[in-house]
């Protein structure tokens, strides 16, 4: 009986420790999506504090992109060093600290500033904890990444939904500072947790092993030296290849995850305002409007595990980036707030899973810096977004400015279609 309980203790241990590793994860996806929520829906009032134009909150937002994608290179170099672990802890500190800087703003140029800082720990967070989600999906050998992003749209969705019920009752400095409290909170609880345990250890790379033409110190006969130096010419010109092949691979799920980060940060940052100034709706039901959308991304998210298995990732990308099309035209042209919020809410199920699959696909490509390229990418859209809606919402309107997220969504599905080939190889 003792060697039984012994080998049972001994095979319990690994899966209780991916099970507590995959909790805590989803605890931080969680958090940054509640505290990203929070300050979305307060930017109507931070507009109005500052008295920025469309414009120039549109330059004032692209210091979130800015800042993230400034930083997520080094993080991915900071995660080889010091593990995805340490570093998405540190990152959750920085994020729940600089959330409650844009209310002590009180000029566009401020707050662009102050959301630089924002940007930065936002992106570092993102890399490092999307590094070890996929880690662990390699691991755990199943596609659970939507997973861990539902959790983050999730927590979006209860943020935006605490944020519309507090809106009319307290000041984006209270409700922001609160945010604060809340994310220094459940840092200390789940970094913990995420502290002591370490990354999945990664598959050992036998690529060298099987190039070296002769382990032995001995010299090899004479006879087949030409062969084993052909051998490794050729063994060299295929990691070559398979390097450039790797890269071009990443670049193109980047550029999907570029598509999506569009989307996603053109519904949090003009949702609220256009259907509270294009459609007449009021703060509270403005602010339901990212709620809805993140939502819709929670259940396509929580259902994207059994629907890339079904479906194989080409199909998935393809169906969703066309459904996310379809909906952001009814919800940039609808004549009702209710239509509005119904294409939101298409929009949020068409997202849903590509840049999970994005980002998870480059990760198993090339690890950390895999990441790093897709997400750098990804929220590059979220750079290019902001200021390019708020400049077309200038010299046209707000609506027609936002069927520009239908257009990329398009073209995140005609790019997994045409390289589908290639993404299978």
């Amino acid at each position: 009986m003792p060697p039984i309980n012994k080998t049972r203790t001994r095979t319990a241990a690994p899966d209780n420790s991916l099970t507590r590793l995959r909790i805590a994860l989803t605890v931080f996806f969680a958090l940054d999506g509640f505290v990203f929520a929070g300050w979305v829906v307060r930017i109507p009032a931070i507009k109005e504090q500052t008295g920025a134009s469309a414009s120039a909150l549109g330059l004032a937002l692209l210091g979130v992109s800015a800042g993230a994608v400034i930083t997520m290179m080094l993080t991915g170099r900071l995660c080889r060093r010091y593990g995805t672990h340490r570093v998405t802890v540190v990152c959750a500190v920085l994020l729940s600290l600089s959330v409650a800087l844009p209310p002590l703003t009180h000029s566009a140029p401020a707050l662009g500033a102050v959301l630089l800082v924002f940007g930065a720990a936002y992106g570092s967070i993102n890399v490092a904890f999307n590094s070890a989600a996929v880690d662990l999906v390699g691991a755990l050998r199943r596609p659970i990444m939507p997973s861990f992003h539902a959790a983050f749209s999730l927590g979006g969705m209860l943020g935006a939904g605490l944020g519309g019920l507090v809106a009319g009752a307290l000041s984006p400095t209270r409700h922001l500072l609160g945010l604060t409290v809340i994310g220094l909170l459940v840092t200390a609880v789940a970094g913990r947790t995420l502290l002591r345990i370490q990354p999945p250890a990664p598959a050992p790379d036998t690529t060298e092993q099987e190039a070296a033409p002769h382990p032995s110190g001995s010299p090899a006969p004479a006879s087949s030296r030409d062969r084993d130096r052909d051998r490794t010419h050729t063994h060299t010109r295929t990691r070559t290849r398979t390097r450039t092949r790797t890269r071009g691979l990443v670049i193109t799920f980047g550029l999907i995850a570029l598509c999506t980060a569009y989307g996603e940060g053109a519904l949090a940052d003009w949702s609220a305002l256009h259907l509270e100034h294009d459609l007449d709706a009021t703060a509270g039901v403005a602010a339901v409007g990212y709620s809805c959308f993140a939502l819709a991304m929670t259940i396509g998210r929580l259902t994207g595990t059994r629907l890339l298995e079904r479906l194989g990732q080409t199909r998935t990308l393809v169906g969703g980036g066309t459904t996310a099309a379809l909906g952001m035209l009814l919800g940039a042209l609808a004549p009702s707030v209710w239509a509005a919020l119904l294409g939101f809410m298409i929009t949020g199920l068409g997202l849903a899973n590509l840049f999970p699959v994005a980002v998870e696909r480059a990760g198993r490509l090339a690890g950390p810096d895999g990441v790093a390229v897709a997400s750098t990418l990804g929220y590059g859209g979220m750079l290019l977004g902001p200021p390019a809606i708020g400049f077309m919402a200038d010299w046209f309107s707000l609506p027609a400015a936002l069927t520009s997220v239908a257009a990329l969504a398009a073209t995140a599905a005609v790019i997994a279609a045409v390289t589908r080939r290639a993404a299978a190889a």
